[in-house]
């Protein structure tokens, strides 16, 4: 463990920041023990968060009901809101950048707050006109386009649900997915941008429509400039309506605003229900405490719709901050457009995955020495761990004076666990801390407390943006066992992790990928950080496979182009895995492979590969952006002997 901090923020940084701001506020000048009094007084926490944050909106008298259930705690009971209006707040009126667009390095657009605010009403006219009405479903199967966080933000503020896949899922995918929710109207594209190519959406969308007969409307965002032939095209389904001032109706706190995805990998995907209120004020905590997005700040995350931190990004606007949008692969411009866009746009957080910035240490890309970042104030990374030598990189390669916050949360809470904070050094591979607000622990296996060693990511108590429900799920009981059947009362999150001695968090991949040899559990992550150091390696997967009665340890790696795995670069692997962890992480079979299967977000799928190892059949291929790639993992004759 590094005996120093890879950067500490300056004392006078430390006081600018909003989180200083807040803890003046609470009458806190300690963070653990603001991060006390926010666990153990969360009502009187959330509560001031509301005013602290200028929440539009009626709070109510109580903050909190049935706080000793979980779940079933209600927060504001009595509140009363409307998502859209407190994100669209600080730039009705004015003419400064709400949202600037790059689609690769082709196509550069940019909508004032003005323009936002009246494509926005216009939008949410037209919906009611559809025939929309609070509680319906719109479905987006799109681009990362200004238009799409319009027609989120038109959808909410007239109270219906909204969700959304981006439009490399394949219509299975999308059916999988939008055909359990039974959307009123579905807002595609003619196409998308990815690697310099142009890619047609409009044959699927044919396909999804006549999967999906709930849908009375489809509206044609243009994007490349084609003939769609179906649906309305935006321009026509909007202009019947001049912009005005728009109509902001206040919901309950936990009326449903989001329909999110599990993964699917094993099944069809959970369809998970966020509510407005709770998701509102744990973004706004995430921006401003956690991240120190501050109005006029210019936020970035590297995503797409179908995942979750999209949601995340797009929220950034109620706190003032201008997003910056990309769609395409991040690897344009030879490598440098993402960089391109941070300078060009001066931004002050970007956030990217831990696999992105494995892949430009890979390829020995160094922005710090090529682009002007002297805004850029916060790294953020999330998707998988980000190994320490991650951190390294960024700090040598990309900016020294920056905060970067590993972050892992997920879908299932629209948010995170454990995060970055600008008033905390930064420790080598750590998350910097736990949430505020966030009762997280460490869990052995009988459900009892760690104050050390590796275990289950818990949190024992409520929060505002635990889902509000699954979708179909009329008495709770999927939502339960997804959760909390492990630990009664007590959300299992899913990841297996550690907390270090500075108060930080390391998380060693999905606990139920964990490896088991001998009885000893593993953590994903602590091979692949080993692994993906040495030059051959692009990627890797490891997986446990059951065999005489215990179970295996089986690394499949993807080697540089040309590369071949020989017995000598096994024999490294081995060597280097034995030396830096133990004799149990080391594989008993190590297999090239030509690429490593994941999910349509980036993450790999240790299980589906677990599955066709073990002649089981993945569920849902249709979840994966590459199926086609588990067939170099079937039937290997390598596996079939000692």
């Amino acid at each position: 463990m590094s005996e120093q901090p890879l950067w500490t923020p300056s004392a006078a940084r430390a006081a600018q920041t909003r989180l200083a701001g807040f803890m003046r506020r609470a009458g806190s000048g300690d963070w653990n023990a603001l991060h006390r009094w926010s666990v153990e007084r969360s009502a009187d926490f959330w509560s001031l968060l509301w005013d602290f944050c200028e929440v539009r909106g009626e709070k109510g008298a109580r903050a909190l009901l049935h706080g000793d259930r979980m779940p079933g705690a209600q927060w504001f009971p009595e509140g009363r809101l409307n998502f859209a209006e407190n994100l669209l707040r600080h730039r009705a009126g004015d003419d400064r950048d709400a949202i600037v667009f790059w689609g690769e390095d082709r196509i550069r657009r940019r909508l004032s707050g003005r323009e936002l605010h009246e494509l926005v009403s216009r939008l949410a006219q037209a919906l009611r006109a559809a025939g929309v009405e609070p509680g319906d479903r719109v479905a987006g199967y799109l681009p990362n386009l200004p238009e799409s966080v319009a027609a989120m933000l038109a959808t909410a503020s007239v109270g219906a649900i909204w969700s959304s896949c981006s439009p490399d899922f394949g219509a299975q995918g999308v059916l999988d997915r939008f055909g359990q929710i039974e959307p009123r109207v579905l807002f595609c594209a003619d196409g998308y941008l990815y690697g310099g190519k142009e890619f047609d959406s409009l044959d699927r969308v044919r396909d999804i429509l006549q999967g999906l007969p709930s849908v009375r409307h489809c509206v044609v965002l243009p994007y490349l400039g084609r003939p769609a032939g179906i649906g309305t095209a935006l321009g026509d389904f909007i202009a019947p309506f001049a912009p005005g001032a728009l109509d902001y109706p206040r919901f309950a706190f936990e009326h449903p605003l989001y329909i999110l995805y599990s993964s699917g990998t094993t099944g069809v995907p959970k369809c998970i229900v966020h509510g407005a209120g709770g998701t509102l004020l744990q973004h706004l905590k995430e921006h401003q405490l956690h991240s120190d997005v501050q109005p006029g700040d210019r936020l970035f995350y590297f995503t797409t719709l179908g995942w979750m931190m999209w949601n995340w990004l797009v929220s950034g606007l109620a706190s003032g901050a201008t997003l910056l949008l990309y769609d395409g692969s991040p690897f344009a411009a030879r490598g440098q457009v993402l960089f391109d866009l941070a300078q060009a746009e001066r931004m002050t957080h970007f956030g990217t995955s831990a696999k992105f910035i494995d892949a430009i240490a890979k390829i020995d890309l160094r922005p710090r020495e090529s682009h002007e970042l002297g805004s850029l104030r916060a790294v953020l990374s999330t998707g998988s761990p980000l190994v320490a030598e991650g951190f390294d990189y960024v700090y040598a390669n990309l900016k020294h004076d920056v905060c970067l916050s590993s972050i892992s949360g997920g879908t299932d809470i629209v948010s995170c666990f454990v995060l970055g904070n600008p008033m905390l050094p930064v420790w080598r591979g750590e998350i910097q801390c736990k949430g505020l607000g966030m009762a997280v622990e460490v869990f052995d296996e009988q459900g009892q407390p760690l104050a050390q060693g590796k275990g289950e990511l818990v949190c024992t108590r409520p929060f505002p943006s635990m889902p509000v429900a699954f979708w179909n799920d009329p008495d709770g009981r999927k939502y339960r066992a997804a959760y909390f059947e492990k630990f009664p009362g007590v959300w299992r999150h899913g990841d297996w992790c550690e907390v270090t001695p500075h108060g930080g968090m390391i998380i060693y991949g999905r606990s139920d990928a964990v490896l088991n040899p001998g009885g000893v559990r593993i953590g994903t992550a602590e091979i692949y950080r080993q692994v993906e150091q040495l030059d051959e390696v692009v990627e890797a997967l490891v997986i446990g496979q059951d065999w005489g009665g215990d179970v295996r340890v089986v690394l499949f790696v993807k080697l540089k182009e040309g590369l071949t795995l020989g017995n000598g670069l096994a024999a490294r692997i081995r060597q280097r895995i034995r030396d830096n962890t133990t004799p149990r992480h080391v594989p008993d079979k190590i297999l090239q492979v030509p690429d490593i299967p994941r999910t349509k977000s980036g993450k790999i799928v240790e299980l589906a590969v677990r599955e066709i190892v073990h002649g089981r059949a993945v569920k849902n291929l249709d979840a994966l952006a590459n199926p086609e790639v588990l067939e170099h993992f079937r039937g290997r004759p390598e596996l079939a002997a000692d």
